[in-house]
């Protein structure tokens, strides 16, 4: 049992029999006051609090039409839920973003059964997936739907890692293009081998689509060339967007991202992801559910809800006691930037190391940077 000390002087204290109410009593060994423990219940309020936020029911179905519900869990929104370190390598990855707001975006890390990190920024940008990436161990295989950044950030951070593009959104992207009922005869030659790409299982069908795609885009060449006068007088091709996804196309063919999940499944015997269907439908499905089930929150509070099922979604979680002791509040993130702050002062006179200052102040203290906004 841990030790208790007295709250008056500080030594240690031994059991002094029971209140009537059955709380067991403490009487100090030095100063002889006698006293009993102040029960904590935070770690059960704070698992009502997180039971509501991944159900479906309302404030109002709780106790006392959600007055005692309020006041008891209002200071769980003050907390920061900060991402493990992944030290541990896995086969396969998804990434993926999912936008909260205009300028509130959660880049998410997860394998088949747990998230494996998550990272705010305003938008999905290089610098805002190499925060992601860095804190988890490099996989052999990455999906990805092709956001913004990410091939730049996945060079630098995972040189090693090979990328799958999700065949899913590759088709949805020639869909945007041709629309479901083109009118010319190259549109839906096109859709229809954008169609065709979802059902590629071998590499020797891998490479007859290929082929199929070259006799394409000699069969339109012609076509694809002509030109027309817009409304300003300017000269731009009469099919523009057939041209932007025969671009798309070539591009995908010439990294090798397209396809690589047969070539991984080629070399080792158990088969690798083509699509982002389990993070879409694993994890940002559950996350819009959610946030859908509890309609008015307020962006912050959307943000920390997303961060919450992250976390218990993530491989060790800990104890929810330990939860509240060691993750982040707003006061003590405010407290580290108010430092950082007068340390910024102090690096302006002193720029050679000021900069380390600043971060080792910011690491020592406890906070993740990772988790700011950009």
């Amino acid at each position: 049992m841990k030790e208790v000390r007295c709250r008056y002087c500080g030594f240690t204290c031994y059991k002094y029999g029971k209140t009537r109410a059955g709380t067991q009593r403490w009487k100090c060994r030095e100063c002889g006051n006698v006293f009993t423990l102040p029960i904590n219940r935070d770690a059960k309020d704070f698992s009502m609090f997180l039971d509501w936020l991944f159900s479906k029911d309302t404030q109002k179905d709780m106790t006392g039409e959600g007055r005692n519900f309020r006041r008891k869990t209002a200071k769980f929104w003050d907390i920061w839920a900060m991402p493990p370190k992944i030290e541990e390598p896995r086969e396969t990855v998804y990434v993926d973003g999912i936008y909260l707001a205009r300028k509130a975006c959660i880049l998410i890390c997860c394998d088949e059964h747990h998230v494996l990190g998550w990272y705010l920024c305003r938008y999905e940008r290089a610098f805002a997936w190499e925060a992601l990436m860095s804190r988890i161990a490099e996989p052999r295989i990455v999906v990805s739907d092709g956001g913004p950044g990410f091939q730049k950030a996945l060079k630098k951070v995972w040189p090693n890692a090979r990328l799958q593009r999700c065949i899913f959104h590759v088709f949805c992207q020639i869909r945007r293009y041709t629309t479901t009922r083109p009118r010319t005869l190259a549109g839906a030659q096109l859709y229809m081998l954008a169609r065709d790409l979802l059902e590629i299982k071998t590499l020797k069908k891998a490479e007859k689509w290929v082929s199929r795609f070259e006799s394409w885009t000699m069969k339109h060449k012609e076509f694809l060339k002509e030109m027309t006068m817009d409304d300003r007088g300017v000269m731009r091709h009469t099919h523009e967007r057939l041209i932007k996804a025969k671009t798309s196309l070539i591009s995908l063919i010439k990294s090798g991202n397209l396809f690589t999940y047969l070539k991984e499944a080629d070399e080792f015997p158990s088969p690798y992801p083509a699509t982002n269907n389990l993070i879409e439908g694993g994890v940002n499905a559950q996350l819009r559910a959610m946030l859908r089930n509890h309609r008015g929150l307020s962006v912050e509070r959307r943000i920390k809800a997303v961060f919450w099922w992250c976390y218990m979604h993530s491989p060790k979680p800990l104890s929810l006691s330990e939860i509240l002791k060691v993750m982040p509040t707003d006061k003590s993130i405010s407290t580290i930037y108010n430092s950082i702050s007068s340390q910024q002062r102090l690096a302006d006179s002193i720029p050679a190391w000021g900069d380390a200052i600043m971060w080792d102040e910011l690491h020592n203290s406890g906070f993740n940077p990772s988790h700011g906004w950009d």
